[in-house]
């Protein structure tokens, strides 16, 4: 599981390291301890809004703009830790019978056993402009 305050940290540090600047620098002009910033840029502690205000401050960057990113980040790492489709939708797929309930434990049914409008849903899909599943690629950081 990703961790939002690690994700802010890894921009923080970036947007400093960018900057050529230390931790004794940032420290000083936001005004918060050495030690207490190098938490943050850990991930090891969560930062108040007042804080972060203050260490976007000291970077000269919007603190939106870090939001951004990290919203950004934050994306990307649950696309690839998170199954893009819940349950298959192509129609005469077959899955195993275990995931549909109330039907036999061994073998395989038609995902139409399951979803009696998987076929209604499927034409729809096809009836107009919209995303193919091979449209979606894998995304890597």
């Amino acid at each position: 599981m990703v961790l939002l305050r690690q994700l802010l940290g890894d921009v923080l540090r970036r947007l400093r390291l960018r900057q050529g600047r230390t931790l004794r620098e940032v420290s000083a002009s936001a005004r918060v301890s050495l030690g207490y910033l190098s938490e943050v840029e850990r991930g090891q502690k969560e930062a108040s809004s007042e804080l972060l205000a203050a260490i976007c401050g000291a970077l000269g960057t919007p603190l939106s703009q870090v939001f951004r990113e990290v919203s950004d980040n934050f994306a990307l790492a649950e696309l690839q830790h998170e199954p893009v489709l819940e349950m298959p939708r192509e129609p005469g797929l077959r899955v195993p019978a275990e995931t549909a309930p109330g039907l036999p434990s061994a073998g395989f049914v038609s995902i139409s056993t399951i979803d009696s409008d998987a076929d209604a849903a499927m034409d729809f899909a096809d009836s107009g402009p919209g995303f193919d599943v091979t449209d979606m690629v894998p995304v890597s950081v």
